[in-house]
């Protein structure tokens, strides 16, 4: 197996072995980026200097038989929405094309900690708005296991990179499914912890009581190592708050009970996808977990409420971007025709689209008929799993409703395009944690099945999705000679 196709664990243990060097590691991950990013562009800034600095250090602390974390001197990518002082860091926007960040992310000062070694950024759908990565201003993602094809969004970038072994593992943001739906698309682990386990300071805005920083990754074990580097409370993200050692708690999966909501299975999901799923679900029970129907009879709300509260909180966030502070600057004949100008070129069509979204439901005599009734769906949605959770501990669904569909088929149909999160947007409305891990097919395409927990329950869906995972089962599917 080459160095780059490692997994953490793999890598860590080649590392204390002495079988090869972080900077071997390091120049193999490279090297795939340089053969293949050309055609699949999921990398928008390489870090090469950097990441070699930084692998010669971890194997410094080695040589001195220094004792190692489990993610030093190994190579990640970084989802170009998050901020690495010193380097590029573009949203994979015009407005931003030439912004270099002035601060560590407090998810990358954790993982600096750890000797964590940064090859790039990836790339993304511009602030994070999309479901395919076909909305960056510096071109589409190509998935790497069929290059017609999207690799899902917004962190397809991320989920590309690690798919085609362009990285060990890397960090992306999920608003609505933007880890999950990508890492279903490219056939691979994809975590959207706990809102607020894991501090947003550092990362770029999009809608804050939405987004969440997580791991994209080949294993669930490999989630849960980087998922237990960067949790915790951060002083400079008032929304987060201290995990404790939750995570940890042994490994038995004995009285789980699973649960399986009957509105995911309706008209409209490929055969494909159900079929796998279902099929999964059928492992589980002859594991002898017990499974159980349950409902959420709010889900059909979901889809209509985030797309309200979501682009409201875009709007506003994204106010800041006004050709003065930073970024992008258009020069016109007075203030406001240079805030105007700036955002007209600066921003893309996705992102103009969710602003003026957002802008018309926060509108006066809007606001209440809109923004305020979402908001009460929202607490209808949360409390749906509060009482499922009361029966039973996970919730597996699909996670998207399609396998990864063409480049270009769905651009022109923003509502087409928004349906492909239509069952990831329910756990970051109720900022609940949420796995995707690629299952056994029959389809040529990769198929990811959702695992849904409680909140502050990442340790079960760990444990349900190894779980499923040690079958060993789930084949590499068609992906594309390296």
């Amino acid at each position: 197996m080459n160095l780059n196709q490692l997994t953490i664990k793999e890598a860590h243990q080649g590392l204390l072995k002495k079988e090869f060097s972080s900077v071997e590691l390091t120049e193999a991950v490279l090297g795939q980026i340089k053969r293949r990013n050309q055609e699949i562009n999921a990398y928008l800034v390489l870090t090469e200097e950097m990441a070699l600095t930084q692998a010669k250090k971890v194997d410094k602390m080695i040589a001195n038989n220094e004792e190692i974390g489990l993610l030093a001197g190994i190579p990640a990518a970084i989802k170009d929405n998050i901020m690495i002082d010193g380097v590029q860091c573009t949203a994979a926007s015009k407005i931003l094309e030439n912004y270099i960040a002035p601060y560590d992310a407090t998810v990358i000062k954790k993982l600096k900690k750890q000797g964590a070694v940064f090859v790039g950024k990836t790339n993304l759908d511009e602030f994070a708005m999309g479901s395919s990565t076909e909305n960056s201003a510096f071109g589409p993602t190509k998935n790497p296991r069929d290059l017609s094809r999207v690799p899902g969004g917004s962190s397809g970038g991320s989920a590309a990179a690690v798919a085609d072994d362009q990285c060990i593992y890397a960090l992306g943001s999920d608003t609505g499914g933007s880890i999950r739906q990508p890492a279903s698309f490219c056939g691979v682990a994809g975590l959207k912890p706990t809102y607020g386990s894991v501090s947003r300071y550092g990362l770029i805005a999009f809608a804050s009581s939405l987004d969440q920083i997580g791991p994209l990754a080949k294993t669930t074990e490999d989630c849960q190592i980087i998922f237990e580097a960067i949790n915790g409370r951060d002083e400079m993200d008032a929304t987060s708050f201290n995990f404790g050692n939750q995570v940890s708690a042994g490994n038995s999966v004995s009285n789980l009970k699973i649960g399986i909501p009957k509105e995911y299975f309706v008209a409209g999901i490929d055969s494909a996808v159900e079929e796998a799923v279902r099929g999964a679900i059928s492992q589980y029970e002859k594991m002898g977990f017990e499974i159980v129907e349950i409902s959420l009879p709010h889900t059909e709300y979901a889809l209509p409420v985030y797309y309200i509260i979501m682009p409201a909180e875009a709007s506003s966030n994204l106010a800041r971007y006004d050709g003065i502070k930073y970024g992008l600057s258009e020069i016109d004949k007075d203030l406001l025709g240079g805030y105007l100008k700036t955002r007209q070129k600066g921003f893309g069509d996705e992102v103009k689209r969710r602003i003026m979204l957002g802008t018309y439901v926060l509108s006066a005599g809007y606001y209440d008929a809109y923004y305020l009734k979402a908001q009460k769906v929202r607490t209808l949605i949360k409390n749906d799993f509060l009482k499922a959770f009361e029966k039973v501990d996970v919730l597996i669904t699909p996670t998207a409703p399609t396998p990864a569909f063409k480049i270009g088929q769905k651009i022109a149909d923003p509502v087409s395009m928004y349906l492909s999160d239509i069952y990831t947007i329910s756990a970051n409305l109720a900022g609940l944690p949420a796995i995707s891990i690629p299952i056994k097919s029959n389809s040529p395409l990769p198929i990811g099945m959702q695992i849904i927990g409680k909140q502050f329950g990442e340790n079960d869906i760990f444990k349900i999705a190894r779980a499923y995972e040690n079958l060993g089962t789930v084949p590499a599917t068609g992906t594309v000679p390296k």
